[in-house]
């Protein structure tokens, strides 16, 4: 037998006065972006800023739904959509940011498996790291590119 180490890299930042202030200003539309969220559900609004590497900054929040799984988290809303106007320009950054009771989040909420995919794939698609900033009251977490959230994760080789 073998043991495999995987490790992920993560800047942690103790405030928001430590971040640049480009991401400062990419939280911040994500934080808009949460709070038009339709989640009359479960009342966790997320929201996702994307930066493109064009400049363009295009928001998607989560969209719920009574059969659940026919809503669409925040992330895979913005990355779409940027993807569906700016078919060839990459994605640089996502911003993320979660409401629960009208307040940020305690600890940095992190994307769920579909949405790592995704951003994977959008990292592979541009050939581009797609760094993540995960959003709290407290910390802010920076991943330098999405694919160290989903070490394991599905590509176009599988499918070979």
């Amino acid at each position: 037998m073998k043991l495999i180490h995987i490790t992920t890299e993560i800047k942690q930042f103790g405030n928001w006065d430590e971040l640049p202030v480009d991401e400062k200003e990419l939280l911040k539309k994500a934080r808009l972006a949460a709070q038009k969220s339709y989640s009359p559900y479960s009342g966790f609004k997320v929201g996702a800023a994307v930066l493109l590497q064009n400049g363009e900054v295009i928001t998607g929040n989560n969209q719920e739904n009574a059969a659940y799984p026919s809503g669409l988290c925040a992330e895979r809303t913005a990355i779409f959509w940027a993807n569906s106007q700016y078919p060839d320009v990459p994605v640089t950054k996502i911003a993320i940011t979660a409401f629960k009771n009208g307040e940020t989040v305690s600890i940095p909420v992190a994307p769920c498996g579909a949405c790592r995919q995704v951003m994977i794939e959008t990292e592979a698609r541009f050939k581009t790291p797609v760094k993540t900033i995960l959003d709290s009251n407290g910390e802010i977490w920076v991943i330098e590119k999405a694919s160290d959230l989903l070490p394991l994760f599905f590509n176009g080789k599988d499918l070979e």
